[in-house]
């Protein structure tokens, strides 16, 4: 029994997996909005009853490749940073050099990746609402930027950015939630860096740099090295006075 069970859960992976990779290829033909069930089952010889069972609707559908996709990206930013931490003959890196291993995979997926990446990152697919089982795998990147912040914060290689009274109540509660033990100041900064980071990344991906950017390699380095800067990490760490 153990040996027929294990050999329909091996069989269940790979359709699984064929659907999932059907219904990437309709993402890139197509796009999110017009993915449709039926035509992944008939592109795979399946009947439609049969996809049910791994599947029961689109939206579950969408839901497995949008976790997929930010897993994927996540994991990319995790491995640049485990990477960039192997120390050398120079040793460890500093604070900006971590922060640019991490925007530098993250830059590296989505273009090697663009349609998962405008699944996650481009315009809303209409009538979709993602269920919370989506939130952990998109905060992946977010955290390993957080993390290269509380760890420069800890060790003295970050100055703290400026800090509207107004903003401070966002800010504080923004620390709270997400970055427990990070000033408000530098949290603050992080989620706008956050977002421009995905804004550069998304004018190259969607095609708003052509004709506009050539350097693109030298632009992205220069910017993201700046917004960790602006977050307040140091080239090195140690202390700030």
């Amino acid at each position: 029994m153990t040996t027929i069970r294990g050999a329909r859960e091996r069989a269940r992976t790979e359709v699984t997996a064929a659907i999932k990779d059907e219904a990437r290829r309709q993402l890139a033909a197509e796009g999110a909005a017009k993915l449709s069930l039926r035509a992944v089952a008939r592109e795979l010889g399946m009947v439609s009853s049969a996809l049910y069972r791994y599947f029961p609707s689109r939206d579950d559908l969408l839901t497995a490749l949008i976790v997929d996709a930010f897993n994927a990206v996540g994991s990319a930013a995790e491995q640049a940073l485990a990477t960039a931490d192997s120390a050398g003959p120079a040793g460890p890196p500093g604070p900006v050099d971590r922060w640019t291993a991490i925007c530098t995979a993250v830059r590296a997926w989505a273009l090697a990746h663009p349609h998962e990446y405008a699944l996650i990152y481009g315009s809303p697919v209409p009538g979709y609402i993602a269920p919370q089982v989506t939130v952990a795998p998109a905060s992946r990147v977010g955290l390993a930027l957080i993390s290269v912040a509380s760890d420069a914060h800890h060790a003295g290689g970050i100055a703290l950015p400026t800090l509207s009274p107004e903003l401070r109540p966002e800010a504080e509660r923004l620390a709270a939630q997400f970055a427990p033990g990070l000033p408000p100041e530098v949290t603050a900064a992080l989620v706008a860096a956050w977002a421009q980071l995905f804004g550069l990344i998304s004018f190259e991906v969607f095609g708003q740099f052509n004709e506009v950017v050539e350097a693109r390699d030298e632009l992205f380095t220069q910017s993201v090295r700046r917004l960790a800067h602006e977050v307040g990490l140091l080239a090195t760490a140690g202390p700030t006075a």
